[in-house]
Protein backbone atom coordinates (compact mmCIF):
# COMPACT_ATOMS: atom_id res chain seq x y z
CA UNK A 1 0.00 0.00 0.00
CA UNK A 2 1.16 3.71 -0.64
CA UNK A 3 1.72 6.66 1.65
CA UNK A 4 -1.63 8.00 2.14
CA UNK A 5 -2.31 11.31 0.17
CA UNK A 6 -4.37 14.34 0.47
CA UNK A 7 -3.65 17.43 -1.14
CA UNK A 8 -2.93 21.25 -0.21
CA UNK A 9 -6.93 22.06 0.77
CA UNK A 10 -7.41 18.77 2.79
CA UNK A 11 -10.30 18.35 0.74
CA UNK A 12 -9.24 15.08 -1.26
CA UNK A 13 -7.57 12.13 -0.09
CA UNK A 14 -6.21 9.04 -1.40
CA UNK A 15 -4.71 5.34 -0.45
CA UNK A 16 -2.83 4.12 -3.65
CA UNK A 17 -1.83 0.51 -4.11
CA UNK A 18 1.71 1.72 -4.93
CA UNK A 19 3.19 4.66 -6.46
CA UNK A 20 5.61 5.27 -9.17
CA UNK A 21 8.35 7.72 -9.81
CA UNK A 22 8.91 7.23 -13.77
CA UNK A 23 12.18 9.18 -14.32
CA UNK A 24 11.68 8.87 -18.25
CA UNK A 25 9.48 8.55 -21.72
CA UNK A 26 10.17 4.93 -21.32
CA UNK A 27 9.59 4.36 -18.03
CA UNK A 28 5.86 6.60 -17.97
CA UNK A 29 5.09 3.95 -20.59
CA UNK A 30 6.17 0.78 -19.09
CA UNK A 31 3.97 2.02 -15.84
CA UNK A 32 1.10 2.59 -17.73
CA UNK A 33 1.24 -0.20 -20.29
CA UNK A 34 1.06 -3.24 -17.60
CA UNK A 35 -0.95 -0.78 -14.48
CA UNK A 36 -5.09 -1.93 -14.68
CA UNK A 37 -6.06 1.50 -13.09
CA UNK A 38 -3.68 4.39 -12.82
CA UNK A 39 -3.67 8.02 -12.18
CA UNK A 40 -1.13 11.14 -12.71
CA UNK A 41 -1.47 12.95 -9.53
CA UNK A 42 0.50 16.56 -10.26
CA UNK A 43 1.28 18.60 -7.25
CA UNK A 44 -1.99 18.00 -5.59
CA UNK A 45 -3.07 21.39 -5.56
CA UNK A 46 -6.42 21.18 -6.92
CA UNK A 47 -9.61 21.57 -4.43
CA UNK A 48 -11.26 19.04 -6.18
CA UNK A 49 -10.59 15.23 -6.18
CA UNK A 50 -9.64 14.98 -9.54
CA UNK A 51 -6.10 13.74 -8.99
CA UNK A 52 -6.71 11.18 -6.60
CA UNK A 53 -5.59 7.63 -7.06
CA UNK A 54 -7.58 5.07 -6.01
CA UNK A 55 -5.36 2.09 -7.65
CA UNK A 56 -1.70 2.89 -8.37
CA UNK A 57 -0.32 6.59 -8.52
CA UNK A 58 1.72 8.59 -10.87
CA UNK A 59 4.03 11.40 -9.90
CA UNK A 60 6.01 12.70 -12.21
CA UNK A 61 8.14 14.31 -9.97
CA UNK A 62 11.14 12.35 -11.09
CA UNK A 63 10.71 13.79 -15.02
CA UNK A 64 11.11 17.04 -15.37
CA UNK A 65 12.85 20.50 -16.74
CA UNK A 66 13.35 21.64 -20.19
CA UNK A 67 13.81 18.79 -23.33
CA UNK A 68 14.17 21.47 -26.42
CA UNK A 69 14.00 25.48 -27.26
CA UNK A 70 13.98 26.52 -30.54
CA UNK A 71 12.96 30.12 -30.95
CA UNK A 72 9.99 30.84 -28.91
CA UNK A 73 9.24 27.52 -28.49
CA UNK A 74 10.33 25.34 -25.45
CA UNK A 75 9.48 21.85 -24.72
CA UNK A 76 9.47 20.52 -21.18
CA UNK A 77 8.53 17.68 -18.83
CA UNK A 78 5.15 17.50 -17.88
CA UNK A 79 6.72 16.94 -14.14
CA UNK A 80 7.68 20.60 -14.15
CA UNK A 81 6.19 22.81 -11.59
CA UNK A 82 5.34 26.23 -12.82
CA UNK A 83 8.06 27.31 -10.56
CA UNK A 84 10.45 25.73 -11.65
CA UNK A 85 9.70 26.65 -15.22
CA UNK A 86 9.87 30.13 -14.82
CA UNK A 87 13.07 30.52 -13.25
CA UNK A 88 14.14 28.05 -15.93
CA UNK A 89 12.27 30.39 -18.64
CA UNK A 90 14.04 33.44 -17.16
CA UNK A 91 17.50 32.09 -17.46
CA UNK A 92 16.50 31.76 -21.08
CA UNK A 93 15.18 35.48 -21.35
CA UNK A 94 11.78 34.13 -21.91
CA UNK A 95 8.51 34.09 -19.88
CA UNK A 96 5.07 32.90 -20.64
CA UNK A 97 2.65 35.29 -21.45
CA UNK A 98 0.19 35.06 -18.69
CA UNK A 99 -0.13 32.89 -15.25
CA UNK A 100 -2.03 32.37 -12.53
CA UNK A 101 -1.24 33.57 -9.06
CA UNK A 102 0.02 30.06 -7.87
CA UNK A 103 2.53 28.72 -9.57
CA UNK A 104 3.30 25.82 -7.19
CA UNK A 105 1.14 23.28 -9.78
CA UNK A 106 3.13 20.67 -12.75
CA UNK A 107 2.63 22.28 -15.93
CA UNK A 108 0.91 19.07 -17.27
CA UNK A 109 -1.76 19.52 -13.74
CA UNK A 110 -2.06 23.46 -14.56
CA UNK A 111 -3.01 22.56 -17.80
CA UNK A 112 -5.22 19.69 -17.64
CA UNK A 113 -7.59 21.57 -15.32
CA UNK A 114 -7.81 25.08 -16.96
CA UNK A 115 -5.74 27.08 -14.56
CA UNK A 116 -5.85 31.02 -15.83
CA UNK A 117 -4.56 34.22 -15.04
CA UNK A 118 -6.67 37.54 -16.18
CA UNK A 119 -6.38 40.10 -19.55
CA UNK A 120 -9.27 40.34 -21.42
CA UNK A 121 -6.99 40.17 -24.78
CA UNK A 122 -5.24 36.65 -23.54
CA UNK A 123 -6.61 33.03 -22.48
CA UNK A 124 -6.08 30.50 -20.17
CA UNK A 125 -2.49 29.05 -19.87
CA UNK A 126 -3.76 26.02 -22.40
CA UNK A 127 -3.47 28.87 -24.88
CA UNK A 128 -0.11 29.37 -24.65
CA UNK A 129 0.06 25.62 -25.83
CA UNK A 130 1.63 24.55 -29.28
CA UNK A 131 2.01 20.47 -28.94
CA UNK A 132 1.76 17.62 -26.52
CA UNK A 133 3.31 14.38 -26.21
CA UNK A 134 0.34 11.96 -24.33
CA UNK A 135 1.32 8.34 -23.51
CA UNK A 136 -2.02 6.51 -24.06
CA UNK A 137 -3.38 3.52 -21.92
CA UNK A 138 -1.38 0.75 -24.27
CA UNK A 139 1.75 2.71 -23.75
CA UNK A 140 1.65 4.26 -26.98
CA UNK A 141 3.12 7.97 -26.85
CA UNK A 142 1.54 10.13 -29.44
CA UNK A 143 2.35 13.89 -30.26
CA UNK A 144 -0.81 16.12 -31.12
CA UNK A 145 -0.62 19.59 -32.49
CA UNK A 146 -2.81 21.85 -34.41
CA UNK A 147 -1.80 19.61 -37.36
CA UNK A 148 -1.15 16.85 -35.73
CA UNK A 149 -4.22 14.83 -34.87
CA UNK A 150 -6.10 18.34 -34.41
CA UNK A 151 -9.21 16.83 -32.03
CA UNK A 152 -6.82 15.39 -29.64
CA UNK A 153 -5.38 18.31 -29.38
CA UNK A 154 -8.44 20.25 -28.96
CA UNK A 155 -9.07 17.72 -26.33
CA UNK A 156 -6.08 16.66 -24.29
CA UNK A 157 -4.97 20.62 -23.71
CA UNK A 158 -7.81 20.65 -21.08
CA UNK A 159 -7.49 16.65 -20.68
CA UNK A 160 -8.97 15.94 -17.10
CA UNK A 161 -6.06 13.51 -17.03
CA UNK A 162 -8.81 10.93 -18.63
CA UNK A 163 -7.32 10.98 -21.96
CA UNK A 164 -3.94 9.76 -20.94
CA UNK A 165 -0.30 10.71 -19.37
CA UNK A 166 1.24 13.87 -20.31
CA UNK A 167 4.38 13.53 -20.73
CA UNK A 168 5.64 17.06 -22.57
CA UNK A 169 3.99 19.93 -23.32
CA UNK A 170 5.59 22.59 -25.78
CA UNK A 171 4.82 26.31 -24.78
CA UNK A 172 4.71 29.18 -27.14
CA UNK A 173 7.19 31.82 -25.49
CA UNK A 174 7.45 35.55 -25.11
CA UNK A 175 10.63 37.34 -24.37
CA UNK A 176 10.81 37.81 -21.00
CA UNK A 177 9.14 41.43 -19.68
CA UNK A 178 8.72 44.06 -17.05
CA UNK A 179 5.45 44.90 -15.59
CA UNK A 180 4.37 47.95 -13.72
CA UNK A 181 2.23 46.93 -10.80
CA UNK A 182 -0.32 49.20 -9.17
CA UNK A 183 -2.55 47.95 -6.43
CA UNK A 184 -5.12 50.05 -4.50
CA UNK A 185 -8.05 50.05 -2.28
CA UNK A 186 -11.55 51.00 -4.19
CA UNK A 187 -15.05 50.53 -3.88
CA UNK A 188 -16.82 47.45 -5.44
CA UNK A 189 -19.82 50.05 -7.65
CA UNK A 190 -16.75 52.26 -8.78
CA UNK A 191 -14.94 49.19 -9.82
CA UNK A 192 -17.59 47.88 -11.67
CA UNK A 193 -18.95 51.02 -13.34
CA UNK A 194 -15.32 51.05 -14.91
CA UNK A 195 -14.98 47.61 -15.41
CA UNK A 196 -15.27 47.07 -18.75
CA UNK A 197 -13.21 50.67 -19.82
CA UNK A 198 -10.19 48.78 -17.59
CA UNK A 199 -9.98 45.51 -18.61
CA UNK A 200 -10.25 47.01 -22.33
CA UNK A 201 -7.21 49.17 -21.98
CA UNK A 202 -5.44 47.28 -19.10
CA UNK A 203 -3.32 43.91 -19.66
CA UNK A 204 -4.45 42.51 -16.68
CA UNK A 205 -6.63 43.23 -14.48
CA UNK A 206 -8.10 41.61 -11.24
CA UNK A 207 -9.73 42.48 -7.77
CA UNK A 208 -10.68 40.84 -4.70
CA UNK A 209 -13.71 42.23 -3.00
CA UNK A 210 -14.36 41.61 0.95
CA UNK A 211 -18.28 40.41 0.75
CA UNK A 212 -19.21 41.87 4.22
CA UNK A 213 -18.39 45.40 3.16
CA UNK A 214 -17.79 47.49 -0.75
CA UNK A 215 -13.87 47.32 -0.46
CA UNK A 216 -12.00 45.91 -2.95
CA UNK A 217 -7.93 45.77 -3.76
CA UNK A 218 -7.73 46.12 -7.26
CA UNK A 219 -4.88 44.80 -9.13
CA UNK A 220 -3.38 46.36 -12.95
CA UNK A 221 -0.49 45.12 -13.91
CA UNK A 222 1.03 46.07 -17.49
CA UNK A 223 4.01 45.76 -19.34
CA UNK A 224 6.68 47.85 -19.75
CA UNK A 225 10.11 48.74 -21.04
CA UNK A 226 10.99 50.44 -18.15
CA UNK A 227 13.74 48.21 -15.61
CA UNK A 228 12.69 45.99 -12.80
CA UNK A 229 12.31 48.35 -9.70
CA UNK A 230 11.06 45.59 -7.27
CA UNK A 231 10.20 46.10 -3.60
CA UNK A 232 12.57 46.05 -1.00
CA UNK A 233 13.42 42.99 1.09
CA UNK A 234 12.37 44.65 4.06
CA UNK A 235 8.72 45.78 2.06
CA UNK A 236 8.43 42.34 0.05
CA UNK A 237 8.93 40.43 3.64
CA UNK A 238 5.90 42.70 5.27
CA UNK A 239 3.77 43.05 2.96
CA UNK A 240 3.27 39.87 1.97
CA UNK A 241 4.65 37.27 5.06
CA UNK A 242 4.05 39.54 7.61
CA UNK A 243 0.43 41.32 6.62
CA UNK A 244 -0.79 38.64 3.41
CA UNK A 245 0.04 35.43 5.33
CA UNK A 246 1.18 35.79 8.98
CA UNK A 247 -1.39 38.60 10.17
CA UNK A 248 -4.33 37.42 7.73
CA UNK A 249 -3.92 33.88 9.12
CA UNK A 250 -3.91 35.25 12.30
CA UNK A 251 -7.35 36.75 11.79
CA UNK A 252 -8.83 33.84 10.09
CA UNK A 253 -8.34 32.07 12.91
CA UNK A 254 -9.85 33.76 15.00
CA UNK A 255 -12.67 34.15 12.89
CA UNK A 256 -12.43 30.35 12.96
CA UNK A 257 -12.52 30.69 16.79
CA UNK A 258 -14.86 33.24 17.46
CA UNK A 259 -17.00 33.20 14.65
CA UNK A 260 -19.49 35.74 15.74
CA UNK A 261 -16.47 38.11 14.75
CA UNK A 262 -15.92 36.69 10.63
CA UNK A 263 -18.23 40.10 9.42
CA UNK A 264 -16.28 42.47 11.52
CA UNK A 265 -13.00 41.01 10.84
CA UNK A 266 -13.87 40.94 7.02
CA UNK A 267 -14.68 44.44 7.43
CA UNK A 268 -11.59 45.14 9.12
CA UNK A 269 -9.34 43.39 6.41
CA UNK A 270 -10.79 45.42 3.83
CA UNK A 271 -10.25 48.60 5.54
CA UNK A 272 -7.08 48.17 6.20
CA UNK A 273 -6.30 48.20 2.50
CA UNK A 274 -2.95 50.05 1.47
CA UNK A 275 -1.89 51.02 -2.11
CA UNK A 276 1.25 49.01 -3.47
CA UNK A 277 3.22 50.19 -6.68
CA UNK A 278 6.36 48.28 -8.29
CA UNK A 279 7.61 46.72 -11.35
CA UNK A 280 9.00 43.39 -11.45
CA UNK A 281 9.68 40.89 -13.74
CA UNK A 282 6.93 39.00 -15.16
CA UNK A 283 6.80 36.09 -12.97
CA UNK A 284 7.31 37.87 -9.67
CA UNK A 285 4.30 39.99 -10.34
CA UNK A 286 1.97 37.61 -11.61
CA UNK A 287 2.65 35.17 -8.59
CA UNK A 288 1.73 35.63 -4.63
CA UNK A 289 2.69 33.43 -2.02
CA UNK A 290 -0.11 31.58 -0.21
CA UNK A 291 0.06 29.84 3.04
CA UNK A 292 -2.91 30.90 4.66
CA UNK A 293 -4.97 27.32 4.12
CA UNK A 294 -8.57 27.81 2.60
CA UNK A 295 -11.58 25.66 0.38
CA UNK A 296 -12.17 27.45 -3.46
CA UNK A 297 -15.15 27.52 -5.47
CA UNK A 298 -14.70 29.18 -9.21
CA UNK A 299 -17.66 29.50 -12.32
CA UNK A 300 -16.34 30.51 -15.50
CA UNK A 301 -19.47 33.24 -16.27
CA UNK A 302 -20.22 35.21 -19.44
CA UNK A 303 -18.20 38.86 -18.99
CA UNK A 304 -21.83 40.10 -19.85
CA UNK A 305 -23.31 38.65 -17.20
CA UNK A 306 -20.28 39.91 -14.17
CA UNK A 307 -22.71 42.59 -12.82
CA UNK A 308 -26.04 40.05 -12.42
CA UNK A 309 -23.86 37.79 -10.73
CA UNK A 310 -22.24 39.88 -7.90
CA UNK A 311 -25.03 41.67 -7.54
CA UNK A 312 -27.37 38.42 -6.57
CA UNK A 313 -24.14 36.77 -4.81
CA UNK A 314 -23.62 40.04 -2.62
CA UNK A 315 -27.56 40.47 -1.77
CA UNK A 316 -27.06 36.74 -0.88
CA UNK A 317 -24.12 36.90 1.18
CA UNK A 318 -25.77 39.08 3.74
CA UNK A 319 -28.18 36.52 4.15
CA UNK A 320 -26.15 33.49 5.36
CA UNK A 321 -25.91 31.89 8.51
CA UNK A 322 -22.56 32.61 8.90
CA UNK A 323 -19.72 35.09 7.72
CA UNK A 324 -17.04 34.79 5.05
CA UNK A 325 -13.69 36.08 6.05
CA UNK A 326 -11.98 35.21 2.46
CA UNK A 327 -12.24 37.80 -0.13
CA UNK A 328 -14.08 37.06 -3.41
CA UNK A 329 -11.65 37.10 -6.54
CA UNK A 330 -12.79 38.20 -9.82
CA UNK A 331 -10.55 37.88 -13.51
CA UNK A 332 -11.08 37.68 -17.42
CA UNK A 333 -9.68 35.76 -19.87
CA UNK A 334 -10.06 35.98 -23.93
CA UNK A 335 -12.94 33.09 -25.43
CA UNK A 336 -10.75 30.12 -27.16
CA UNK A 337 -11.32 27.30 -28.98
CA UNK A 338 -10.27 24.32 -27.04
CA UNK A 339 -12.88 21.75 -26.34
CA UNK A 340 -13.00 21.69 -22.49
CA UNK A 341 -12.00 25.54 -21.00
CA UNK A 342 -13.93 27.16 -19.41
CA UNK A 343 -13.85 29.80 -21.51
CA UNK A 344 -14.56 27.85 -24.94
CA UNK A 345 -16.59 29.63 -27.19
CA UNK A 346 -16.98 32.89 -24.89
CA UNK A 347 -15.33 35.73 -23.36
CA UNK A 348 -15.36 35.20 -19.62
CA UNK A 349 -15.51 36.18 -15.85
CA UNK A 350 -14.34 34.40 -13.81
CA UNK A 351 -15.81 34.49 -10.04
CA UNK A 352 -13.82 33.07 -7.25
CA UNK A 353 -15.24 32.10 -3.60
CA UNK A 354 -13.29 30.84 -0.68
CA UNK A 355 -13.57 30.12 3.12
CA UNK A 356 -10.56 29.55 5.67
CA UNK A 357 -10.04 26.16 6.10
CA UNK A 358 -11.99 24.44 9.12
CA UNK A 359 -14.67 27.30 8.66
CA UNK A 360 -18.13 26.42 7.43
CA UNK A 361 -18.66 27.02 3.78
CA UNK A 362 -21.12 24.38 2.04
CA UNK A 363 -24.21 26.91 2.32
CA UNK A 364 -22.06 29.68 0.49
CA UNK A 365 -20.61 27.46 -1.86
CA UNK A 366 -23.91 26.41 -3.00
CA UNK A 367 -25.77 29.21 -3.62
CA UNK A 368 -23.02 30.85 -4.89
CA UNK A 369 -23.24 27.91 -7.30
CA UNK A 370 -27.05 28.08 -7.96
CA UNK A 371 -26.06 31.87 -8.92
CA UNK A 372 -23.65 30.90 -11.21
CA UNK A 373 -25.36 27.84 -13.16
CA UNK A 374 -28.24 29.82 -13.42
CA UNK A 375 -26.16 32.69 -15.44
CA UNK A 376 -25.05 29.31 -17.56
CA UNK A 377 -21.66 29.24 -15.79
CA UNK A 378 -18.91 26.43 -16.03
CA UNK A 379 -16.97 24.92 -12.90
CA UNK A 380 -13.35 25.52 -12.79
CA UNK A 381 -12.23 21.42 -13.00
CA UNK A 382 -10.08 21.78 -10.26
CA UNK A 383 -12.08 23.93 -7.75
CA UNK A 384 -14.87 22.53 -5.97
CA UNK A 385 -18.23 22.03 -7.24
CA UNK A 386 -21.05 19.87 -7.54
CA UNK A 387 -21.69 19.70 -10.89
CA UNK A 388 -21.90 16.21 -12.79
CA UNK A 389 -21.87 14.96 -16.26
CA UNK A 390 -25.41 15.54 -17.48
CA UNK A 391 -25.30 19.19 -16.38
CA UNK A 392 -21.71 19.56 -18.19
CA UNK A 393 -22.92 18.47 -21.37
CA UNK A 394 -25.19 20.95 -21.90
CA UNK A 395 -22.41 23.62 -21.44
CA UNK A 396 -19.27 22.66 -23.41
CA UNK A 397 -20.48 22.34 -27.22
CA UNK A 398 -17.94 19.68 -27.75
CA UNK A 399 -18.89 17.55 -23.93
CA UNK A 400 -20.13 14.63 -26.42
CA UNK A 401 -16.94 14.59 -28.63
CA UNK A 402 -14.60 14.48 -25.67
CA UNK A 403 -15.98 11.71 -24.06
CA UNK A 404 -16.47 9.84 -27.85
CA UNK A 405 -12.36 10.32 -27.84
CA UNK A 406 -11.96 9.10 -24.30
CA UNK A 407 -14.04 5.90 -25.07
CA UNK A 408 -11.65 5.32 -27.96
CA UNK A 409 -7.85 5.79 -26.34
CA UNK A 410 -9.40 4.30 -23.18
CA UNK A 411 -12.28 1.89 -23.27
CA UNK A 412 -11.72 0.13 -20.15
CA UNK A 413 -10.66 3.66 -18.36
CA UNK A 414 -7.35 2.88 -17.47
CA UNK A 415 -7.62 6.79 -16.67
CA UNK A 416 -10.70 7.44 -14.53
CA UNK A 417 -11.64 8.06 -10.52
CA UNK A 418 -14.30 8.80 -8.96
CA UNK A 419 -14.56 12.90 -9.78
CA UNK A 420 -13.88 12.10 -13.56
CA UNK A 421 -16.87 9.39 -13.18
CA UNK A 422 -19.12 12.11 -11.92
CA UNK A 423 -18.16 15.23 -14.47
CA UNK A 424 -17.43 12.71 -17.55
CA UNK A 425 -20.05 9.83 -16.92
Amino acid sequence: MGTPWRNWARTATASPHHVEHPASADEIAEVVARAEAIRPRGSGHSFTAIASAPAVALDLDRYTGITEVSGSLVTVRAGTTLRQLNALLDGLGLALANLGDIDAQTIAGAISTGTHGTGAKLGGLSTQVTALELILATGETVRCSESEHPDLFNAARVGLGALGVISTVTLRCVPAFVLHARETPERLDRVLEEFDDLTAVEDHVEFHWFPHSDNVILKRNNRTDEPAAPLSKLRHFYEYEVMENGAFGLVCRVARTLPRTTRTLNRFCGNMISARVYQDTSHRVFVTPRRVRFVESEYAIPRSALHDVLRELRSAVARLDHGVIVPIEVRVAQADDIWLSTAHGRDTAYIAVHQYLGMPYRQYFDIFEKIATTANGRPHWGKMHTQAAADLATRYPHFTDFTTLRKTLDPTQKFTNPYLDRVLG
